[in-house]
């Protein structure tokens, strides 16, 4: 508690807003005086319903009686003290602490998504092995849209007009919403947000973050503050930021690609390539795991029914888990490096997964392949577009594949599993209930 009283000091800190990622990747939590933040975890009094992992994206609960009765209590929080910072666009001095959630026994609650990455890394801690990870985020800014029938535009830059046309990797297109990465950057570097290099995407006002590498727990933490940043920076801006895997009609998807790589903890040699900058077979089991297992994570990668808009043929998104050397068109890309920078990148995952789920299903699959000595495809030369369409089409049939899947379930964990599972199948019946656009345009009068 000390740490936490003498941060607060030194900043003249008057307010904590107390943060737990959801199954959605939504920060749920508390706000509370400084004051009776220290209170509370001195005394163990900061509790939050178990409920919100099993908490639909619109607010509704699953009636599976299994999932819902299991999680009607309370938990308690515990504040992970690494994830202190400032809450950078209030006037008034504000904390943000990312906390972890436990019982009463102190055992820890196996539907957090912290806690699922965490289970997964501790498998890799038992080989030895560290993981790293670099994710790359996507996503659009968006004129101001209060009517959900209402098609998203992009919205009005610097010069007054919304952009037209593709503008990839365009200077004077992000020089258009100068004032926001502005803030952005600002925002960032107050939280300890270690971003890179930004970049226009294909899509119309669609940027490109990249992080700089490092532990999977400490870049899930960044990307979830990082998706708030943006957002609340745009606000402020009168702009809309979305992470949508697919926002706009005839427009790219956004993705988060996720890079990643293991070396020994011991001495930090990358396992991953020799010396001689060859691959090692465990490069080509932990790709091969990949190849097997990410299928059937998609739930993990693909969380939404607008998810699977995103992964459509030759729409710089990936249809299979082919995987080639600096090969784009692949849902597997291994990248030209140096042998102690040799990585793979997943970029199946789509911009709306929950960055924690999203790195574990990564990491569980290339575990998983590891430990089974399983051996990849040949590399794809060419575009992998004309392969097969491998992956899940919808989110019915993703449930379906990580159900039947049992090696993965044991990794994730059973009841993880059987929570997200009950989650996404009600907001898949949600959905089904809708009637579209599409539907009143082309069936109304035709059929």
């Amino acid at each position: 508690m000390d740490r936490f009283k003498d941060w607060f000091e030194q900043r003249s800190i008057t307010e904590v807003e107390c943060l737990v990622p959801d199954l959605s990747g939504i920060p749920r939590g508390k706000i509370l005086p400084a004051g009776k933040f220290l209170q509370a975890i001195a005394e163990r009094g900061l509790r939050i319903p178990e409920a919100i992992f099993v908490q639909t994206i619109s607010g509704d609960y699953p009636e599976e009686e299994e999932v819902t009765n299991a999680a009607n209590g309370d938990v308690f929080l515990k504040p992970d003290p690494a994830t202190l910072r400032l809450v950078p666009w209030y006037a008034e001095p504000t904390a943000q602490v990312i906390a972890d959630c436990f019982y009463a026994d102190g055992s820890p609650v196996s539907i957090s998504p912290r806690e699922v990455l965490r289970r997964v890394l501790r498998l890799y801690e038992g080989k030895g092995w560290r993981a790293t990870v670099a994710p790359e985020l996507e996503f659009y800014l968006v004129k101001v849209n209060t009517d959900p029938d209402y098609p998203l535009e992009p919205p009005i830059g610097r010069s007054g007009r919304p952009e037209t046309a593709r503008q990839a990797y365009g200077i004077d297109a992000v020089n258009e919403f100068d004032p926001i990465f502005e803030d952005v950057y600002d925002y960032c570097e107050k939280q300890n947000i270690d971003i890179d290099t930004l970049s226009h995407e294909a899509g119309a006002a669609q940027m490109e973050i990249n992080f700089n590498h490092g532990a999977p727990l400490d870049l899930a933490d960044q990307v979830l503050l990082f998706k708030r940043t943006v957002r609340q920076t745009a606000l402020r801006h009168n702009v809309y930021a979305t992470f949508m895997a697919k926002p706009m009609q005839n427009q790219p998807g956004s993705s988060m690609h996720v890079h990643q790589s293991l070396s020994d903890v011991t001495s930090g040699i990358n396992l991953f390539a020799t010396e001689k900058g060859e691959d090692t077979p465990l490069f080509h089991a932990y790709i091969a795991g990949l190849q097997k297992y990410l299928p059937a994570a998609m739930p993990l990668l693909a969380p939404n029914v607008n998810s699977y808009r995103r992964l459509l043929r030759h729409s710089d998104a990936p249809i299979n888990v082919q995987w080639g050397r600096d090969n784009r068109t692949t849902g597997l890309r291994v990248p030209v490096s140096d042998p102690q920078a040799r990585r793979v990148e997943n970029r199946i995952a789509g911009a709306d997964a929950n960055p924690y789920l999203a790195i574990a299903a990564s990491l569980a699959a290339g575990y998983l392949g590891a430990i089974e000595q399983l051996e990849p495809t040949e590399p794809v030369e060419g575009s992998a577009y004309d392969r097969a369409h491998t992956l899940p089409k919808h989110l019915s049939d993703a449930l379906h594949r990580l159900t039947r899947s049992r090696p993965l379930r044991k990794v994730l964990g059973e009841r993880f599993v059987k929570a997200l599972t009950a989650v996404k199948e009600h907001e898949y019946d949600a959905y089904q209930r809708v009637i579209s656009s599409w539907e009143r345009e082309f069936l109304l009068l035709n059929v």
